[in-house]
């Protein structure tokens, strides 16, 4: 079962959201909030696995929390939901620590499956935002340069499976193409995160793209 916690400023948008989660057999809403505050209190009483944080909220936004728990050892995940879709919204979010970046209009079915991506340790993104993502990261012959510098300290079988992680396959995936076990992703995975100085599989995937640049 996913423990599900939303934070949102609105109540009306909370309980849709609840009403698309809890129609999963395997998603559980354990609690909601309405600000940041409140949403770290009810993450350290209910301890889910997932977060949906708002961006805009009273008190402490949603960026300031996510940036919080990135610091608390064994975190939740933590998706961003929001109307917003400028950029430095997208670039702030996953430096804050997000594991992803999804827009309140993502219909009901890609919203639970969002959910499920990201419990299993994968990130995601809104299409529409991915592009600006990458072309915002990926200025310049400098930046590829120091991209692929980096890269060089990973061995051929994590350069496989970080070119895996870059096309948004999730640990399951990429076992299945790479012939692997998922154990032996994961544990590949956390050592490019480790090598890489990274938080969160969107970091390495952005210096993926980074790296192959044209």
């Amino acid at each position: 079962m996913i423990k599900v916690l939303i934070a949102d400023d609105e109540a009306l948008v909370r309980t849709g959201l609840r009403m698309i989660l809890q129609a999963d057999p395997d998603i559980e809403v354990v609690a909601e909030a309405c600000d940041g505050d409140e949403a770290l209190d009810r993450i350290r009483a209910h301890r889910p696995d997932v977060v949906l944080m708002d961006i805009r909220m009273p008190h402490l936004d949603g960026l300031a929390a996510t940036r919080q728990l990135s610091t608390w050892p064994d975190a939740p995940r933590v998706l961003v939901l929001t109307t917003f879709d400028r950029d430095e919204y997208v670039h702030t979010a996953l430096q804050s620590g997000a594991a992803g970046f999804l827009f309140k209009d993502t219909p009901p079915r890609e919203l639970t499956a969002a959910v499920r991506t990201v419990a299993e340790g994968s990130a995601i993104l809104a299409p529409r935002v991915t592009k600006h993502l990458i072309d915002h990261f990926t200025r310049g012959s400098a930046v590829r340069t120091e991209a692929r510098r980096r890269l060089a300290a990973l061995t051929p079988r994590e350069l496989d499976v970080l070119a895996a992680v870059a096309e948004g396959r999730s640990n399951a995936e990429a076992a299945r193409a790479l012939h692997l076990s998922e154990a032996t992703v994961k544990s590949h995975v956390s050592q490019i995160m480790a090598k890489l100085g990274a938080t969160n599989r969107v970091q390495i995937a952005v210096l993926a793209h980074q790296a192959d640049a044209a």
